[in-house]
């Protein structure tokens, strides 16, 4: 693979720079790497706090599971703005010449290792958090026995192998990732002389983030589904609510705008991986800036994904919700209306915090999902 440029110029110019002004532009890139690894460490911490802080006020619950899964995806998160960050900005402060400070191809492997694993591992976790949800609402009595913490922990333990597996694969089939044109990361390889095993690499990495966007597609609709189906038949068939919903609503929420987030965000890398690993479209001018961008759309799903359990939170949704009928209601009828469901629904809450589980109550089925049987007391 040939670079334009001599790598001990002072200020380089390579394909990422071409253009007046190379060396400014470089600066500007070296300042949005700053920016967004500073960015996405302050949100993804923010949210963890959120987290951890929910889960110790439902640590034995059935939003436990989720909680936990939910983690996970912010700690990976988390680090993968820490290490990339930390990997492109010692690459741009070295001018980027990786002849010289890394001449064995050592640094470029483990590089492209960490691109690949903290960009697997968020989709496979989401669809795990989507199965998860799924589960809860349509089998919620194997749910209650079949995931409990130490079960969560444990997938989350092998999700975490399978992405690194994955990761691994070029380094365990003695091909090294490749440098990419702008000479600023690394990743497989999808230019240049390639055999069977370097194109199926990137297309099972790509197949794998695609399976994983499905899976959730699948789960968050069947979840959806059935919410709204137990929802509208309670209203049908007893004109009043078992217990206040807003945890599963929230909780699918959050699944569906991660599931938005990382479709628009990793969606265009992965089918672009696919195609350049079944047509070699060369080092054209084209292909590259179409990679590019892709490969920075990509890196915003790390940022945005914390920002979903920040701002998709039942007491931000209802502050918003009362401040939007301030500002579009002339009348106070609708928020005292507001008000007195709010307060009735937490009264309900506060009349069943006695039952760990299930998230909602009925004495008289038919039992919404989520739900296990209890013994009613004698009269």
């Amino acid at each position: 693979m040939s670079y334009n440029g001599s790598a001990k110029a002072g200020c380089l110019v390579s394909t990422d720079d071409v253009c007046n002004g190379s060396c400014t532009k470089r600066e500007v890139s070296v300042t949005s790497t700053a920016i967004s690894m500073t960015v996405g460490i302050v949100s993804n911490t923010l949210a963890l706090f959120i987290l951890i802080k929910a889960y110790r006020r439902f640590k034995f619950k059935s939003k436990a599971a989720f909680l936990l899964f939910a983690s996970g995806l912010v700690v990976t998160d988390f680090l993968g703005h820490l290490i990339n960050g930390s990997l492109a900005l010692y690459v741009y402060a070295s001018q980027k010449d990786w002849e010289t400070f890394d001449p064995h191809k050592s640094l470029c492997d483990f590089f492209g290792v960490c691109m690949a694993f903290f960009g697997l591992t968020p989709l496979l976790l989401g669809s795990l958090m989507a199965v998860e949800r799924c589960v809860g609402v349509t089998r919620p009595l194997f749910h209650t026995t079949a995931l409990g913490s130490h079960h969560v922990k444990s997938l989350l333990g092998l999700t975490w192998l399978l992405g690194l597996l994955v990761a691994l694969l070029p380094i365990l089939f003695q091909r090294s990732y490749q440098m990419q044109r702008s000479r600023s990361w690394c990743f497989f390889r999808l230019q240049g002389p390639r055999d069977w095993v370097d194109v199926l690499l990137p297309i099972l990495f790509s197949v794998l983030g695609l399976l994983a966007l499905l899976l959730s597609l699948v789960c968050n609709t069947m979840t959806f589904l059935t919410l709204l189906r137990s929802r509208v038949q309670l209203d049908r068939d007893y004109h009043r609510h078992c217990r206040n919903t807003s945890h599963h609503s929230e909780m699918v929420c959050q699944l569906l705008a991660i599931m938005l987030v990382s479709c628009v965000c990793w969606g265009p890398i992965l089918i672009t991986g696919i195609i350049f690993s079944l047509q070699d479209h060369g080092e054209d001018q084209a292909s590259y800036t179409h990679m590019l961008l892709v490969v920075r759309m990509a890196t915003w799903n790390q940022i945005l994904d914390p920002w979903v359990y920040i701002l998709l939170r039942k007491a931000v949704l209802k502050r918003l919700f009362l401040l939007a009928l301030r500002l579009c209601s002339p009348h106070l009828k609708m928020k005292l209306q507001w008000q007195g469901i709010t307060q009735e629904s937490s009264t309900i809450e506060v009349r069943s915090s006695v039952i760990s589980r299930p998230d909602f109550i009925c004495l008289d089925g038919p039992f919404p999902p989520d739900t296990a049987i209890q013994s009613a007391h004698p009269r």
